[in-house]
């Protein structure tokens, strides 16, 4: 295989990340992986459900950016991963884990995946999407009515 390349996405919540992504899927095909720094939110399993809803979902910390990071150095190398998954009905991580073939462009997209140093220095390319912050919060409560409960 060719040199993986590693496209980040960035921007706002409901900036229009999804439809840049889109975009790109839709020109390359099979040849796309999407990593979504969102995969990623830390588990918090052991958490009650109260103390869940009161987390900062928008802050560095509520990543494990540095598995990320792992991850996406190990699919630019040619090598597969298991990547988590997370339930945004339940504000933790997935019990399944999903195994990601390298391909010859990984997306990886996510509010702050431009705010890791590490992470940004595995990127070839880097889009930073900017969309008004009033269409942001509209497209942003239609989404999660929609799709997250």
């Amino acid at each position: 295989m060719k040199k993986t390349i590693i496209v980040g996405v960035a921007g706002g919540s409901a900036s229009g990340k999804t439809t840049v992504v889109s975009e790109i899927m839709r020109r390359f095909g099979d040849q796309v992986e999407v990593m979504s720094h969102d995969y990623y939110y830390n588990d918090q399993a052991e958490m009650p459900m109260e103390e869940r809803y009161r987390q900062n979902y928008d802050h560095p910390d509520a990543y494990e950016t540095e598995r990320l990071v792992e991850d996406i150095r190990r699919l630019k190398e040619g090598q597969a991963i298991y990547r988590p998954t997370y339930d945004y009905t339940q504000y933790t991580r997935g019990k399944e884990e999903v195994l990601v073939e390298p391909k010859r462009v990984v997306i990886v997209e996510g509010i702050l995946i431009l705010e890791d140093k590490a992470l940004r220095e595995l990127m070839d390319i880097k889009i930073y999407v900017d969309t008004d912050s009033d269409e942001r919060l509209m497209r942003r409560l239609t989404r999660d009515m929609a799709e997250r409960g």
